[in-house]
């Protein structure tokens, strides 16, 4: 029996608001954009953990191709475990965090800021202690998340870091994508991605999502929400890799979704879904002329993903209620404030 709404779903339905400050073009992620494009930088390093982490994915895509510039990971633990800081004199070192209280990340930010990096956090709690080791803060300003599986906070950290890339590589094609990114998301409300949540709850012994590029950090992060909020195991691969050892692991019992921007990576997508369904494999696709899943039309190419987390947290949710699980309390999960 369905119970009745959760926080989480509350949440969900927050996004549109909450993200629309981070899309305008004065604001303060614009602001330290222009700042950033004033400086060289040889490299760039990306810290986070969890779903911030999968925003970092995003971001470094956004980086990467809009700017040029290397994007590396950061390890913490190498820091924290090994005791040994990396070489980042006059990089640009980014934490993101939704809660700004991982000792793990405090102590990242600020070995790399001692090592001369410039550190710019994109959190939530502007007063957190993530917040006051970083030389530039960018609040998300998402406001209370109290679900355990994070929803706005993701999506603010997606937007927050493309509003930075928009300013810094002063495009316009990607400022323009963001100011329509609010209506967007609010319509991204209504689509119903049900039909995906039955393929889940048909004896599924496992689920896969998949996409390319831009899409990556969003195909990870929907593979966390279903292992964290359904319990059911799931893995997030680009389509190119599920193409290889992971392959051998699909079938019948496998639900795939498969999330497709319009770009140049869009063809391998939709080779990959019609191969899929080929061999029977259940394969739920948004966007493209494969696509099964309701969808608005294309956007930017970079802001698409961030639009298919909302349906998506959607159909999780109401699956997992569905399931009479409680979305907003997996069972041995609190929100993560400590190190990982």
């Amino acid at each position: 029996m369905t119970r009745p709404t959760s926080l989480m779903a509350a949440e969900i339905t927050e996004i549109p608001t909450v993200a629309a400050p981070l899309c305008a073009p004065a604001g303060e992620a614009a602001r330290i954009g222009t700042a950033l494009a004033r400086r060289r930088f040889p490299f760039v390093v990306v810290c986070g953990r969890g779903s911030s982490g999968h925003a970092g994915v995003h971001l470094r895509y956004l980086i990467e191709t809009r700017l040029g510039l290397a994007v590396s990971a950061a390890a913490p633990s190498v820091i924290t475990g090994y005791g040994r800081p990396p070489q980042v004199e006059g990089a640009l070192f980014v934490v993101i965090s939704q809660s700004g209280r991982s000792p793990d990340l405090v102590a990242a930010t600020q070995a790399a800021r001692e090592g001369g990096a410039l550190t710019l956090a994109l959190v939530n709690d502007a007063g957190s202690p993530v917040a006051e080791a970083a030389n530039l803060v960018l609040p998300l300003e998402a406001g209370p998340e109290r679900a355990v599986a994070a929803t706005k906070t993701v999506v603010t950290s997606l937007v927050a870091g493309a509003a930075v890339v928009a300013a810094w590589a002063e495009d316009r094609a990607l400022a323009q994508g963001l100011a329509a990114l609010p209506d967007r998301l609010g319509a991204a409300l209504t689509l119903d991605w049900s039909a995906w949540g039955a393929d889940l709850a048909a004896e599924a012994s496992a689920a896969f999502v998949t996409g390319r590029g831009h899409g990556l950090g969003p195909v990870r992060e929907i593979a966390l929400k279903l292992s964290e909020t359904l319990r059911l195991p799931a893995l997030g691969y680009s389509a190119a890799e599920l193409r290889h050892g992971p392959r051998a692991a699909l079938s019948r019992h496998t639900p795939v979704l498969a999330l497709r921007q319009a770009d140049p990576l869009a063809r391998g997508v939709d080779d990959l879904v019609r191969e899929l369904r080929g061999d029977r494999v259940p394969v739920q696709a948004c966007g493209g002329p494969a696509g099964s899943l309701p969808w608005l039309g294309d956007g930017h190419p970079a802001c698409d993903p961030i639009l298919m987390l909302v349906p998506a947290y959607r159909a999780i949710e109401a699956e997992a209620r569905r399931r009479g699980f409680d979305p907003d309390a997996p069972p041995g999960l609190t929100k993560v404030t400590e190190t990982l």
